[in-house]
């Protein structure tokens, strides 16, 4: 799946982006829907914006900017491998966090989860309609520009909501590993919304893609292993 291994992405980006010096460009994905299939939740005009021209952005810079370093790096120059850090987070995060959203959404979305991830969720939240409340407060809570997240504690084995700024990546940022991110940057929603951020909130709900967000927290949660507990 398409943000499992975007997810392992995450990891390599890390701040040198591991080793440059035989790296593949990074590509912009495909969606698994067309531009109009989430209308009228999200429609065709705000989509093909964000992915063809937002996302695609970060993947040109992205890459740009690993050129620059691969070339710093051959140099030895130190002080441009650290000028690139900045860019090197926030268009690799960019990448990161798109490739995951266009998978935690589908046209068959909505309702609620089932199984394993609805009884994590009530574990940990109390019940779903309480997630859903602490998730967008969360997102609407973003000053500025920025992402609301479910991710899981591989340390506590507990689902965890976060709020990122930016093109923050969660998993580089905080060390939650990234189940459900909501995208609360205004190109997301602006042309169909305007400003109101909670509307929007309101009705991505109903395209949030359950079964792949379910998959994720299952990987996630099977590679969990409890941490030993005291003896006293």
């Amino acid at each position: 799946m398409l943000s499992r291994a975007v997810c392992g992405t995450g990891r390599q980006l890390a701040p040198a982006l591991g080793y440059l010096g035989s790296r593949q460009k990074h590509s912009l994905p495909d969606l698994p829907y067309d531009y109009g299939a989430l209308e009228p939740h999200i429609n065709a005009q705000i989509m093909q914006l964000h992915h063809s021209k937002h996302h695609a952005a970060y993947v040109n810079n992205l890459n740009v900017t690993e050129e620059k370093y691969q070339e710093a790096l051959a140099k030895g120059d130190v002080t441009a491998q650290i000028a690139l850090q900045p860019a090197l987070k926030f268009n690799g995060g960019g990448h990161i966090n798109h490739s995951i959203f266009w998978t935690n959404l589908s046209p068959n979305g909505g309702g609620e989860p089932k199984g394993e991830l609805l009884e994590a969720i009530k574990r940990d939240f109390g019940s779903f309609e309480k997630f859903k409340e602490k998730l967008t407060a969360a997102s609407v809570g973003v000053q500025g520009s920025g992402w609301g997240w479910l991710g899981f504690n591989k340390e506590r084995g507990q689902l965890q909501i976060a709020a990122c700024p930016n093109q923050d990546p969660l998993q580089g940022t905080t060390g939650l590993i990234p189940l459900l991110g909501i995208d609360v940057w205004e190109h997301a929603y602006y042309l169909q919304y305007k400003n109101v951020r909670p509307d929007y909130l309101k009705a991505i709900w109903n395209v949030i893609n359950w079964e792949n967000i379910h998959g994720l927290q299952k990987v996630n949660h099977d590679h969990y292993t409890e941490p030993a507990r005291p003896t006293w």
